[in-house]
């Protein structure tokens, strides 16, 4: 299942910022959709003034079992009522990253950059979907999504601070950060 973010002047999400925090950034748009789809379907008539990116959601990837257990017994779902603030932030990481063996990123990833273990006490509060887009030829390499209710706010700023601030960053060299809201249509 394919996951497309479209940036343009239409969706169920309102964009509230839009701002490159490593490399280039995407042009600023007002709404965000958000679909699903078994098959990437090429715009009729592409717009200047949109963006698109897809990924798939994959098997985890660096996780061992019993993380993977501690991740599936906290964890939220997406599309939670109270989940109205959302962030979309696709990532790609530097050739160095991918010249490492899957061990060696296993060892920046969590033995050293403790990404799992450290994320695990935004949980539920903050719910999230990685989609992996690297092999599909796009910008990105990774498209992070995340769901949290206004009250949560502060406590995502913490979450995404402390990643930035661990040694797996240190391979980013691009990132964007996509604010949204959800769109509440009026009876």
């Amino acid at each position: 299942m394919f996951r497309t973010f479209r940036g343009g002047h239409s969706g169920g999400w309102r964009v509230t910022s839009l701002s490159p925090v490593t490399g280039e950034s995407l042009p600023f748009v007002p709404a965000l959709s958000v679909t699903d789809s078994e098959a990437v379907s090429l715009p009729l008539v592409p717009s200047r003034n949109a963006w698109r990116l897809v990924g798939v959601a994959s098997s985890l990837r660096y996780t061992e079992r019993p993380e993977k257990q501690q991740l599936v017994a906290v964890q939220a779902g997406l599309g939670r009522l109270e989940a109205t603030s959302a962030a979309l932030i696709p990532i790609r990481k530097s050739p160095a990253w991918w010249e490492l063996t899957q061990e060696e990123r296993r060892k920046i990833f969590e033995d050293r950059s403790h990404h799992i273990a450290s994320s695990l006490r935004y949980l539920p509060a903050i719910a999230r979907q990685l989609y992996h887009c690297r092999d599909l030829g796009g910008p990105f390499d990774f498209l992070t999504w995340f769901e949290f209710s206004p009250a949560h706010a502060s406590l995502f700023e913490e979450l995404v601070a402390m990643l930035r601030r661990s040694e797996e960053w240190t391979y980013v060299e691009r990132e964007v950060d996509v604010r949204v809201v959800k769109e509440v249509l009026s009876a």
